[in-house]
């Protein structure tokens, strides 16, 4: 890839055509398929924008939710192939696209150094030919999709079975029938159904030039999670070829706390078992691809990246080069980047000015998880006048996250206003204390509707909101979108990565490690004070193997600055301090 970076999926619809506003100029971008009906009416949108034809795919079709997938897959591809088709035609003149897409490469990179040496060159047939060579060079960025595993709702479709139909089952069989070359990006934990029925499409597999057509990317958040589900790919001749480690609470959406483990601990262990990983993996892939004549002595490339929190050029520069790392991601800064995602005028106004405080770990999400949110959001406070209104909860128009079944044989989402009217109901009825039911209250109307509310700003920002479509809009950045304060354009957001230009300036903003390791020590208190009121055996052994983790990750952390830091330098210096500050603050906290 031309580009040492990429925009990781964010929410449903703040990057579902991001690859239309930025693959043109080699940035990958990765967006998500669970949402057929946004994506259906994407395909509508921007169908009519460039005047071409749009046959609707009716939700009565069969297979009618794979069949939309595919169809705006093929959509993206064929509109970013014309987008480059264009882009090679154009002449080397200054504010065009092929010119952006040169300068917009990193600093180092041969092709832009060749670019440069071209526009120096007197103009004549040897700059025609060096441009020729350049344009030649182009290549766009990759549309790559993202399947949450585990949100895999069961359907019914009479010409498929049960497995076949259910939700992520049938977005992979859209993407596997899609025209791209590009790759899924599998989430939130292993779905071994999900898994074995990779092994159902020909284009996971080489072909008998060792190509493949879609590649795999786990994204995890510690070593050994992702050697397990590796292997059980490995086995059925499937190969993982990038392996995206997220913080597990430095990022946006939902937030997969490890039990401890600090990042960079993490990617200390890629980085010294990444070899032997990489042999365990072949040693299981390779005779399985015999079996499918496919001869390959030569083990495929296997990438690491990191996403989660990064911040500014020096810390990508030192996570790349530290932990030999291929690629990062960068995705919230981007959501303050109109010509690459899809905010709102009133969202991004408000992102904008946002400061820490505003970002929070909650329970929003109908999924159990923890769900990285944002206070001013519209959706939150129209959660808080229907809770005024006694009228707790959501309509539930698409049924992605309904997964409960504590009172109805067929299941509901739990920030559905039928859910919420029945527990609250349940909840009256046990004589709880005033304090208890309050609580309890709280913990159940705190749910909101993650299906409406990720799509509203999409549709706001392209006025294709229906009449009775709810405006409220649900927003999940991570923690480190408070340091950024401005509306960017693609190209201050891309030079601030390679450091171009610095947009945190004078901005007072602790080291990505720093952060995530804040954020672990106020989860830890938190489950220290819900161990209170659930206590367990097994619960306070973890809650101990959690605190041992984290002094560990404090302990390598200073041994790790000392090794780095220059004799006096103060930013080092600080970082230490701040270490000792975060180990007393971990000692306080006892788990009796």
């Amino acid at each position: 890839m031309p580009h040492t970076f990429h925009i990781p999926v964010l929410g449903l619809g703040y990057s579902i055509d991001t690859p239309l506003k930025v693959a043109r100029y080699g940035i990958s971008s990765v967006l998500s398929i669970v949402d057929d009906e946004l994506i259906e009416r994407m395909r509508e949108y921007h169908s009519q924008q460039l005047h071409l034809a749009f046959l609707p795919i009716l939700k009565s079709a069969g297979d009618s939710r794979a069949s939309r997938i595919t169809a705006y897959l093929n959509f993206l591809a064929d509109a970013v192939s014309r987008q480059v088709a264009q882009l090679k035609k154009q002449a080397f003149e200054a504010g065009g696209d092929i010119c952006r897409y040169f300068e917009l490469l990193p600093e180092g990179s041969s092709l832009k150094n060749g670019y440069e040496l071209m526009m120096d060159y007197p103009e004549g047939t040897q700059k025609e030919r060096f441009q020729q060579v350049l344009r030649n060079e182009i290549k766009a960025g990759a549309i790559d999709v993202n399947i949450m595993a585990k949100v895999d709702k069961m359907n019914v479709d009479a010409e498929l079975t049960s497995d076949e139909s259910s939700d992520a089952l049938a977005a992979l069989r859209g993407f596997a029938l899609s025209k791209l070359s590009s790759s899924v990006i599998l989430s939130a934990g292993m779905n071994p159904r999900l898994y074995s029925y990779l092994a159902q499409f020909e284009d996971f597999f080489p072909d008998k030039n060792g190509h493949v057509r879609k590649k795999i990317i786990l994204k995890v958040s510690d070593f050994r999670s992702a050697l397990i589900q590796a292997k059980f790919l490995a086995k059925k001749g499937l190969w993982v070829a990038e392996f995206r480690v997220e913080s597990g609470l430095n990022c946006g959406g939902h937030a997969f706390a490890t039990e401890g483990y600090l990042l960079g601990p993490i990617l200390e262990e890629f980085k010294a078992r990444r070899s032997d990983m990489h042999a365990v993996l072949f040693a299981l892939y390779e005779p399985v691809i015999r079996q499918r004549n496919i001869n390959m002595t030569t083990p495929p490339s296997q990438r690491i990246s990191v996403q989660g929190g990064i911040g500014t050029a020096e810390e990508n520069r030192f996570l790349m080069r530290h932990y030999g790392l291929d690629a990062t991601g960068w995705g919230s800064p981007f959501l303050l980047v109109p010509e690459a995602t899809n905010v709102d005028d009133e969202t991004l106004n408000i992102l904008a000015h946002s400061r820490e405080d505003d970002y929070y770990l909650s329970h929003s999400s109908p999924l159990g998880i923890q769900f990285n949110n944002f206070k001013n959001s519209s959706i939150n406070a129209q959660r808080l006048g229907r809770i005024g209104k006694n009228r707790p909860g959501s309509a539930c128009t698409k049924k992605y996250l309904c997964n409960n079944t504590e009172f109805t044989e067929q299941p509901i989402c739990t920030a559905s206003r039928a859910y919420q009217h029945l527990k609250i109901k349940q909840l009256k009825s046990q004589a709880l204390s005033v304090q208890e039911f309050q609580q309890q209250f709280d913990a159940v109307t705190e749910k909101i509707c993650l299906c409406e509310g990720l799509c509203a700003s999409t549709y706001l920002k392209y006025h294709i909101l229906k009449p009775k479509e709810s405006k409220a809009v649900a927003i999940c950045p991570g923690p480190n979108l408070a340091y950024f304060s401005g509306i960017y354009a693609l190209d201050e957001m891309v030079g601030h990565i390679y450091g171009r230009l610095n947009l945190l300036e004078k901005i007072e903003r602790p080291h990505i490690f720093i952060k995530e390791l804040g954020l672990y020590i106020d989860y830890f208190q938190g489950e220290l004070q819900q161990l209170y009121h659930s206590f367990t055996d097994k619960k306070k052994k973890q809650l101990q193997h959690f605190k041992l983790q984290l002094s560990g990750g404090i302990s390598y952390y200073t041994q790790l600055f000392n090794e780095i830091a220059d004799e006096g330098d103060d930013h080092l210096n600080s970082l230490q301090m701040q270490l000792n500050i975060s180990q007393h603050r971990l000692d306080q906290l006892q788990i009796d």
